[in-house]
């Protein structure tokens, strides 16, 4: 009941008003105790009892009154801050917001910003990294879903996680020179790239860190560095794929996990950056294969159908296991498959549980998280939005920032989304280029080790053409990436003050085109499509507008609302309001040609209709 619940102590009847303020404003599940009887309150007796209670089975725990209440109040429960709830408390007037308890691991520092921006209020959070603009370091976990080890062999095997955990964070918040070893990539590493603090030293290879210039190791890696000669705190993101294949009804378990434990120690490997088991699907209700993922490592366990497994290159096929199962692989296909054709770091190894060898087990590093050797380089794809430089994202900003080359769609993506540009960053427009010339310019910078932006309108996953693209970097093994971006059928629906639905009558958005040069595939052609009636989206077609008109107007009515939008968001942005029977006319008298989108639908302007999402009588999880 308590733990998913905002759980408010208000000291006094005078402050319910703050208490009601933050449940209409709180977005989960608040419940008001007061000593004071409200409908809309829990009445309590004595705040130590309620105290105790709510202290032992609840997540968050905020008091409305005076500090020395709260503080008194919760003294004889604190434990450990890997375990106490978090614990705000509010000033009568709800002037300050004061962190209290459990501000990192149990989220009141977080806590205390959500309701000071609720009250309007001022957030006082008195956490040392917080206040210097710091890592959290032991919030890594929850934050990105790492788990953590930390080796110290000064201190030795017995010293307890938590006090080792808290050195580390002393250790950092004191700006001890640090040495951070990042031998993965993912995109919580490439955040802690961009806000590394300055006494922090980043590196990608363990042998390259002097470890008499540091005083603390941080790894963000699959690998273990329990030899480190300085204190070692280790995340382990989960980035490894374990394929196994075994004989059927394996079933000695202590054996079997002694074994594969054994060889990913050998190669320095923890368990605990094992994303998920695989095999195939003749093992998919195999007991031993489905308890050792889903209860040892707490992983998932999947299978791949024999065809797909055949299909993988491996280093070790065997004709043998392709008799019994039909692919010449199980443990290293299925641990590929589930890197998405990421590399083997551990190639098929034969185990025993008895007398002979009865699995092989093989690993894989994801395809996504290599972090990339010093020839080769790196392509994000980024959708740069409908065109206002303000809508891109900030990742895409970001990217843009640290590209050495941005080769950017010059005729549909305006030049000042580039402003942003490094010095002696490379910035060019690929209108005049054909595909060969774009890859050609492109694969030189990847070649040269370096970053590049291939910078592309509004998402580029919708009329992008990024497939092409995409098949030339898979054929030469290149690393990349896609940035999406809001695509102008969002940008339309903003300018134009709509909702593309409308509660029981239009429920489907329709992104599509005219033919033109490109065919149109049969079943989507124009008229077909238009006998939904949905709110319509056609991109590239301004240009035959005229078809577009008579198609529709097969099965819209001819005063169905349209609206032609030329280049949404840019500084020349237009907007022509009118009816389907007169599109074409709009489209040619207003001279509209490219980064046109036109919109046809009952939803323009629409203000009938009400969703049941907020009547009163819909309840859910927030409202009940």
């Amino acid at each position: 009941m308590y733990k998913d619940s905002l759980n408010i102590i208000v000291v006094s009847a005078s402050s319910l008003p703050l208490a009601r303020k933050i449940r209409d404003g709180y977005p989960g599940e608040t419940v008001i105790y007061s000593k004071d009887i409200a409908d809309d309150t829990c009445q309590f007796s004595s705040f130590e009892e309620l105290t105790g209670e709510l202290f032992a089975a609840s997540g968050n725990l905020v008091f409305i009154g005076a500090m020395g209440i709260c503080v008194r109040s919760i003294a004889p429960y604190i434990k450990s801050k890997y375990t106490d709830p978090a614990v705000v408390c509010i000033d009568s007037t709800g002037k300050y917001v004061v962190s209290v308890l459990s501000g990192h691991i149990g989220g009141a520092n977080s806590l205390t910003h959500v309701l000071a921006r609720i009250l309007d209020a001022e957030a006082v959070v008195t956490t040392q990294s917080d206040n210097q603009g710091l890592w959290a370091l032991d919030t890594f976990s929850k934050q990105f879903g790492w788990e953590t080890d930390i080796y110290d062999r000064k201190a030795g095997t017995q010293e307890c996680p938590q006090k080792l955990m808290n050195e580390c964070i002393a250790r950092f918040v004191n700006l001890k020179p640090t040495a951070l070893l990042l031998n993965v990539r993912t995109k919580d590493t490439d955040y802690l790239e961009q806000t590394c603090p300055s006494h922090v030293d980043i590196f990608y290879h363990y042998p390259d860190i002097d470890m008499e210039k540091y005083e603390q190791l941080i790894t963000v890696s699959p690998y273990f560095y329990g030899d480190s000669p300085i204190p070692c705190l280790s995340f382990f993101p989960k980035v490894l794929h374990m394929g196994v294949g075994c004989k059927k009804g394996l079933d000695d378990m202590d054996a079997f996990t002694k074994e594969v434990i054994r060889h990913l120690s050998s190669f320095h490997i923890n368990p605990k950056a094992i994303a998920d088991v695989s095999s195939i699907d003749l093992k998919k209700d195999e007991p031993l294969l489905n308890t050792f993922a889903k209860e040892y490592l707490k992983c998932p366990f999947k299978t791949y159908p024999a065809e797909e497994l055949n299909k993988i290159n491996v280093p070790n096929p065997s004709s043998k296991v392709e008799d019994v199962t039909s692919s010449a692989s199980v443990s290293e296909a299925a641990a590929i498959r589930s890197a998405e054709g990421g590399p083997l770091i551990i190639e098929k190894h034969k185990g025993q549980t008895r007398d002979v060898c009865d699995f092989t087990f093989s690993v894989a590093l994801d395809k996504y998280a290599q972090r990339q050797e010093e020839k080769q380089g790196h392509i994000e794809i980024v959708g740069a939005g409908p065109g206002d430089p303000e809508l891109i994202s900030i990742r895409g900003r970001r990217m843009l920032e640290k590209a050495d080359l941005i080769l950017y769609a010059g005729s549909l993506v305006p030049k000042e989304l580039t402003l942003c540009a490094k010095k002696g960053a490379t910035v060019r427009s690929s209108a005049d280029m054909n595909l060969e010339e774009q890859f050609m310019l492109m694969k030189e910078f990847y070649d040269k080790s370096l970053f590049v932006v291939r910078l592309h309108t509004g998402d580029p996953c919708i009329y992008g053409a990024i497939q092409e693209q995409m098949a030339f970097f898979d054929q030469y093994g290149m690393s990349y990436h896609i940035t999406p971006g809001i695509s102008s059928f969002q940008a339309a629906a903003a300018a134009l003050r709509s909702q593309f639905t409308i509660p029981e009558k239009v429920q489907t958005i329709i992104l599509t085109r005219g033919e033109g040069r490109t065919p149109m595939p049969e079943k989507e052609q124009l008229h077909k499509l238009a006998a939904s009636q949905s709110t319509m989206c056609i991109f590239l077609s301004a240009g035959i507008a005229e078809q577009v008109q008579k198609e529709l107007l097969e099965h819209y009515p001819p005063t169905t609302p349209v609206a032609a939008c030329y280049k949404l968001t840019w500084k020349d942005e237009r907007i022509y309001r009118g009816e389907l029977k007169d599109l074409a006319r709009i489209v040619k008298d207003n001279n509209l040609t490219l980064t046109t989108l036109l919109v046809v639908g009952d939803a323009i302007d629409n203000r009938e209709g009400l969703s049941r999402l907020y009547a009163d009588e819909f309840k859910h999880l927030f409202r009940k």
